[in-house]
């Protein structure tokens, strides 16, 4: 498939148009939408640089959220970790997009970007993007940018076998020509290290960490490798399926959800896998359309339903998080609450 095919030219209005989100765009078309985004909400939408890409380019988030004086929770969303899963990014855009477009409007995500900070970074592996777009013999690049070492004269690393989770033990290649090279060491990779920071700094404050790949039509839960469990698997897979059930009521598309093991195949290293390492409760993959019909070229007319499932599914995880996190403090509070009350009346009682 020519690359040139999908080659559109960017322009201030065109990002307010509908059409804007049934296209892929590259990576300077990218960067000046965040910055509308930026321009045409001041008041809920800011961007921050959390690290840089082994070719020195930014690595750049949009934070999404109403203004607060108490410190927010999060949700964490990436897109583009592999170079070639180009809905990945088209599907962050249009997240973004929806929020914005509804939070007015819709008292629930009101409500959630109230108690809530979204940090959403739509293009992680910057370089391997921009060189998927370079021509037709490069479309297919799914690693990092960075040189083999030792002799080897191949480029590039996994980004998601570089993270410091069960790293290089199952569901990897130490040949650094290999898709799937885990790299020299964990965290051998800036971008993977830059991911890794920043959860560190607000591991606290994240409840679900969202990935977003293709293609498979999957939800992938903790962990990669085919021996370790997490230690909330039955709620992840509840939530994971509740998500796949609100993707099913879109399009009628059916994701599998499970482990990488019990579903695809093992994998160690990945960014889902670290942040339940971490902490953070709710941790999943999604992998977007097809099943491999077209593959990692998905056809743009396919980019605004593979969205609109995936958003469904994405809310449904997202709400889940929120109303456990702020419903269920609330019940335990109210709870504790009436049972100190209740035993200061008893004790009143007993003593007249």
């Amino acid at each position: 498939m020519c690359v040139s095919m999908y080659s559109a030219v960017w322009s201030r209005e065109e990002t307010t148009e509908r059409n804007y989100y049934t296209r892929y765009h590259n990576m300077s078309e990218i960067t000046a939408w965040m910055e509308q985004m930026k321009r045409e909400n001041p008041d809920v939408v800011s961007s921050m640089v959390y690290g840089q890409t082994y070719e020195r380019r930014n690595i750049t988030l949009l934070k999404i959220g109403l203004s607060s004086t108490v410190r927010k929770k999060a949700i964490w969303m990436d897109c583009g970790i592999h170079a070639r899963e180009w809905i990945a990014p088209a599907f962050c855009q249009y997240f973004v997009r929806e929020i914005l477009r509804t939070y007015k409007t819709d008292t629930k995500v009101n409500e959630m970007m109230k108690n809530l900070d979204f940090y959403i970074t739509p293009v992680l592996n910057v370089d391997g993007y921009i060189y998927s777009w370079h021509n037709e013999s490069t479309r297919l690049w799914r690693k990092s940018r960075s040189p083999g070492t030792g002799g080897c004269t191949c480029y590039g690393t996994d980004l998601n076998r570089n993270f410091y989770a069960n790293w290089g033990m199952v569901g990897v290649s130490t040949d650094c020509c290999s898709e799937t090279y885990c790299g020299t060491k964990a965290l051998s990779e800036s971008e993977a290290w830059a991911v890794t920071d920043m959860l560190g700094k607000m591991r606290e404050d994240i409840l679900a960490f969202l990935t977003i790949h293709s293609y498979s039509q999957l939800i992938l839960v903790p962990y990669g490798h085919p021996n370790i469990s997490a230690p909330n698997y039955d709620e992840l897979m509840e939530v994971g399926l509740g998500a796949a059930k609100a993707i099913k009521a879109v399009h009628g598309m059916d994701y599998t959800v499970g482990t990488s093991p019990d579903v695809l195949y093992a994998n160690s290293g990945s960014s889902r896998d670290f942040a339940r390492l971490i902490g953070i409760p709710l941790s999943f993959t999604f992998e977007l359309r097809d099943k491999g019909e077209h593959g990692f070229e998905l056809p743009e007319d396919q980019i605004q339903p593979t969205c609109e499932e995936a958003y469904a599914g994405a809310q449904h995880i997202i709400t889940y998080t929120h109303d456990k996190a702020f419903y269920s403090y609330a019940a335990t509070v109210t709870a504790t609450l009436w049972t100190t009350l209740l035993a200061a009346w008893v004790s009143s009682a007993i003593l007249l």
